[in-house]
């Protein structure tokens, strides 16, 4: 079909969210980037965290590349034009106050509850704490909602949102912190509504953005793409962390989600007329946009906040406009090293890949004493009640350590164990071969406490214990592990892994 013939731009999802045993995973942000420091900040920096610019600085959302270099691989034509837009697949971005009444969401009627991808489990209901009047999801069958809650530090992201004669129902809910990477970690591996786990609000172009007078925008922006863009295999790439359910049988492209897609530094934008697009154009020269979700027949599309009135066209189809969406597709290419990175604020960063790779969730089995502790997501623990007892348990569920392609534990490489724990909770970790022979046990680590440690060669199984307090207080047991490399080893491990 030739390019002048192709209908106007139409955009629709495609595919459920990841499926959720694609990647064993969750939490905590130990340090992924490290700052070189510098004599001071700037002092107009925004203020990374809030409601207007989510995330950290050091967040790939908020990064900038330095010198990066380009692929061959090209984003292929499909049934419509690339577009930038809100609406239909886009998502609003709804601001909770302190004086917000909770909400609780049920979940879609016949559903057998409302998933919860890091909690791997369907929740009977999601009890948000503050709901903000004028909730409105996407009125696409995602129906994307992302309610930033500034007092909690959290993003909470809602898929197929609805409400149905007066009550709030879903078909997903994921958590993401308001200050964090604004992509999953290897533990807490599901952090939104978007297929690579990533909130929805993630790199979308927001309202008080698009008349700000700026040439282009200061953050990578969200691009979806569909099946003749997206690869079988890998399906997914570093920084994400899953990807659409179907990638491996449906995509026949050669672009993973995650992939950063940037246009080279010296493409042309001065024969762009649309300054709404001029704008764009220099933000993927700048900063890029990184794969995040699938559609069905648009090659590809960024999208915008909804509520925005960002008309890319104006009332009537514009030709020029058009073809010059179609100039950038076919100039756009993948990002497959770089020789830096700066962060939000413009300031150099050694990148580090020193991601938590244990989660406390899965099936737990008592050891000694009651009651059972449960996983509570938004902690990324389990939380014992009090208990004047010592109560011991395990999980051997193997949803506990990161499988993820790029993170995986590595025999014959340092680790370090932390535990996060409160209330004389402790956290032991134990690892087997095939036949159940012990390859390294921990001690008992209180909170703050740590144990470094080879990973051994022919792992096969993995046990946490949880060992709750015996104050007659509440008490949690979370931790970390993190790869304990020398950074000089790591840094520049992070694209195409």
């Amino acid at each position: 079909m030739k390019l002048s013939s192709l209908p106007r731009p139409q955009v629709r999802a495609g595919g459920r969210r990841g499926h959720p045993w694609l990647c064993a995973l969750s939490v905590a942000v130990s340090a992924w980037w490290i700052a070189v420091p510098a004599a001071h900040a700037q002092s107009n920096a925004p203020v990374w965290g809030s409601f207007e610019t989510p995330f950290a600085a050091h967040s790939p959302w908020n990064m900038r590349p330095v010198a990066p270099v380009l692929g061959t691989a090209t984003v292929p034509t499909s049934q419509y034009y690339p577009t930038l837009a809100e609406g239909t697949w886009s998502t609003g971005v709804f601001r909770a106050l302190v004086t917000d009444p909770p909400m609780t969401v049920y979940p879609l009627t016949g559903a057998a509850g409302v998933w919860d991808p890091d909690m791997e489990a369907n929740r009977a209901s999601v009890t948000i704490p503050r709901w903000p009047a004028g909730v409105t999801p996407s009125t696409g069958s995602d129906g994307h909602a992302d309610i930033i809650d500034v007092d909690m530090g959290i993003v909470h992201s809602f898929f197929r949102l609805k409400l149905d004669n007066g009550v709030w129902r879903a078909g997903q809910y994921a958590w993401a912190p308001l200050l964090g990477r604004g992509f999953g970690e290897p533990a807490h591996y599901y952090q939104g509504a978007r297929a690579v786990g990533v909130p929805a609000i993630g790199g979308v172009i927001r309202r008080h953005e698009v008349d700000d007078g700026q040439a282009y925008y200061r953050h990578a922006l969200a691009m979806s793409l569909t099946y003749n863009g997206l690869s079988p295999a890998p399906t997914y790439i570093f920084p994400a962390t899953s990807a659409d359910a179907t990638a491996a049988t449906q995509n026949t492209g050669s672009i993973p989600q995650g992939a950063l897609l940037m246009l080279p530094p010296d493409y042309d934008t001065s024969t762009i007329q649309n300054l709404k697009l001029r704008k764009v154009a220099e933000t993927l020269k700048r900063y890029g946009g990184y794969a995040v979700d699938r559609n069905t027949g648009t090659p590809f599309v960024i999208y915008v906040e909804n509520g925005s009135n960002f008309k890319l066209m104006g009332e009537t189809w514009d030709n020029e406009t058009a073809n010059q969406l179609e100039r950038m597709r076919a100039a756009l290419r993948q990002v497959v090293s770089v020789s830096g990175w700066l962060d939000g604020n413009g300031q150099p960063l050694i990148p580090e890949q020193r991601l938590n790779l244990l989660s406390m969730r899965g099936q737990w089995y008592l050891q000694r004493s009651a009651p059972l502790g449960t996983f509570e997501t938004w902690k990324q623990a389990v939380v014992f009640p009090a208990t004047a007892t010592d109560v011991v348990q395990v999980n051997y569920s193997a949803r506990t350590i990161s499988n993820i392609a790029w993170a995986a534990p590595v025999a014959g490489q340092p680790y370090r164990l932390t535990s996060r724990s409160t209330g004389g909770g402790r956290l032991k970790l134990a690892l087997y071969d095939s036949v159940g022979v012990k390859l390294y046990e921990s001690p008992e680590l209180a909170n703050e406490e740590y144990a470094d440690f080879i990973w051994p060669t022919g792992q096969a199984r993995v046990a946490v214990y949880a060992y709750s307090g015996s104050s007659g207080v509440q008490s949690t047991v979370g931790g970390t592990l993190i790869s304990n490399q020398p950074l000089t080893e790591m840094s520049g491990k992070i694209l195409m892994k």
